[in-house]
């Protein structure tokens, strides 16, 4: 039998195209693996190998038809518990939702259909999407944490129990998650991912992002996801028919990046830092460090208004009827939030349009943007997911981002480094990550 575990998501998908190995064998791996390290990680908070070994049993039979095939066909993906599915439950990570499902089926899970691929089971998350820690922990060290809130994405990517995962972001919910995991952890830009049918904290800040090993194959799973969708306003025409071959393809030319330490370097602990300064002197023909523009200061602030306020707003049903069963930083959260201003939220939105007005010529002249992701490798302990401080910038202004596993730190544990690029650039994004990520490995040979 074919090692799945040793093959990018593209060269399986081919290998089910081909019929090589059926979708029933892949979820058969899969389950086994599932069986073998789920007790420990704890990624997932909805799992049922009979149902998964039906949907696989379906897509078998499908390809023998001799239909036409979606690009995922046969490949079983996994999904944040807080994206609406009608067949599992959607339980945000919060008891108030426990057995409830989704009361629409969301629309990146409609794509995955359409794609062909199986919705294999519903990944755990921070409450509702915040900060309070699930029970997944980080499958390099199981005393310390995965990140948040797309925890269990991230999780079951790195122990090989998912090929391919969605989750979300709001601040920094997948850079941080795929840093700490040691896994490809991509935020397309702002508007091309519909959150129809997902949680909604905050309409101006949610983001979908998507796992996986490779650069390539997170391209293989967005290509399929974006779409205009009329039931999200923010979302727009984008043709990503050809991201993947423009991701294979790479820059014409070698690239130019800067680098930000940032007002946060110190921060980082003395091991990664070193990590960062390697980094940086080896590819130093191609980098730059500056200091971020002064303006970035006002950035946390404004981003915590419009999050606060816009929780406070889509969680108030939760909040009136079920306040006891929420976290003390939940509480505390949307209680700021009902305080800010009808000024403080219009002056934080506009905020927004001018810091990316001034910000977009820096990609006339650089290819993107690189930071750390985090404050180091995962932290200790289960009680925090980390701090998303270094994603909050990007997050805020809709800019494209992408955590690399290039690095480790403290005790060879994973260290992610975060390139962004300019918004709605996604295509020619991907194909300059994926330049690095290649590039970094020779340099690791």
């Amino acid at each position: 039998m074919i090692d799945i575990f040793s093959l990018t998501a593209n060269k399986l998908v081919e290998k089910l195209k081909e019929g090589e190995i059926s979708s029933v064998e892949v979820c058969t791996q899969y389950i086994d693996r599932i069986k073998k390290f789920e007790k420990d990680v704890k990624a997932w908070a909805h799992f049922d190998k009979k149902e998964l070994l039906e949907k696989a049993e379906e897509a078998d039979e499908y390809r023998k038809s001799g239909k036409p095939l979606g690009s995922l066909h046969g490949l079983p993906v996994a999904v944040k518990d807080i994206i609406g599915t009608l067949d599992m439950p959607t339980e945000c990570g919060t008891v108030i939702r426990k057995k409830m499902t989704g009361s629409q089926e969301a629309e990146v899970v409609n794509l995955l259909k359409i794609a062909g691929a199986i919705v294999m089971g519903k990944t755990e998350t921070t409450e509702l999407a915040y900060f309070h820690p699930g029970k997944t922990t980080n499958p390099h060290d199981y005393s310390r944490t995965p990140g948040g809130s797309s925890s269990g994405s991230a999780a079951a990517v790195a122990s090989h129990m998912a090929p391919l995962s969605i989750g979300s972001q709001t601040n920094g919910s997948v850079i941080r998650p795929a840093s700490y995991c040691g896994v490809v952890g991509y935020k397309p830009s702002y508007g091309l991912i519909s959150r129809s049918g997902v949680l909604k904290q905050s309409d101006k800040l949610d983001h979908i992002g998507v796992f996986g090993k490779s650069v390539e194959d997170v391209a293989l799973l967005t290509k399929v996801l974006i779409k205009k969708d009329q039931h999200d306003s923010s979302t727009i025409h984008y043709s990503a028919d050809e991201m993947l071959k423009v991701c294979k393809k790479g820059p014409p030319y070698e690239p130019k990046f800067i680098f930000y330490k940032t007002k946060s370097w110190k921060k980082i602990d003395k091991e990664s830092q070193k990590s960062f300064e390697f980094f940086i002197k080896t590819f130093q023909k191609n980098i730059e460090v500056f200091d971020t523009p002064s303006y970035f200061d006002e950035i946390p602030k404004y981003h915590k208004v419009i999050h606060e306020t816009d929780m406070a707003n889509n969680f108030q049903v939760y909040y009136k009827k079920s306040k006891k069963k929420l976290s003390k930083e939940m509480i505390s959260a949307i209680e700021r939030g009902m305080k800010y201003s009808a000024k403080e939220y219009a002056e934080a939105i506009d905020f927004m349009k001018q810091s990316y007005k001034s910000y977009q010529e820096v990609f006339e002249d650089y290819h993107g943007v690189l930071t750390p992701c985090t404050t180091g490798v995962a932290d200790k302990g289960l009680k925090s997911t980390g701090s998303p401080e270094f994603c909050t910038v990007w997050t805020y202004m809709g800019l494209p981002s992408i955590s690399l596993p290039l690095l480790s730190g403290l005790n060879n544990l994973p260290l992610g480094i975060q390139l962004i690029g300019d918004r709605l650039d996604d295509l020619r994004f991907l194909g300059v990550a994926n330049w690095l990520e290649k590039n970094c490995k020779k340099y690791a040979k």
